[in-house]
């Protein structure tokens, strides 16, 4: 594949990042209480993978308004999971250290999905 040459969802920066993290929370949460299974583990895993495949989705619109609208809904979801990590946080599931590596993660996905939302903005007014 040529360099900056995007075929597939996969090549996107944002979907890779973005995978690592859904990796990571699948982990993460193997460790959480099992009273928690159906709690905070299942948001936490259902909106992680939430982002992953809201980009698929909008990679695969025919029209820049449907991808756009799907990568803010990945947005949206890698919010949730933001908020779910740090409940997790507060009670005592994962340490500090362990969330602020979570958080530079988020931070750095969500500048990806801004890239990616501001890109095909900007393809959709050429």
């Amino acid at each position: 594949m040529a360099i900056g040459q995007i075929k597939e969802f996969t090549d996107l920066e944002a979907w890779k990042e973005a995978h690592k993290l859904v990796l990571l929370v699948y982990m993460t949460t193997k460790k959480f209480p099992p009273d928690e299974l159906f709690g905070l583990v299942s948001q936490l895993r259902r909106a992680s993978i939430s982002i992953t495949s809201n980009i698929a989705e909008g990679f695969s619109r025919y029209h820049y308004a449907d991808r756009i609208r799907f990568y803010y809904m990945a947005r949206g979801s890698l919010s949730e999971v933001q908020n779910q990590l740090l409940a997790s946080r507060d009670l005592q599931y994962i340490p500090n250290l362990e969330y602020e590596n979570f958080k530079k993660n988020i931070d750095h996905v969500f500048a990806l999905l801004n890239g990616l939302i501001q890109s095909t903005n900007q393809r959709s007014q050429s």
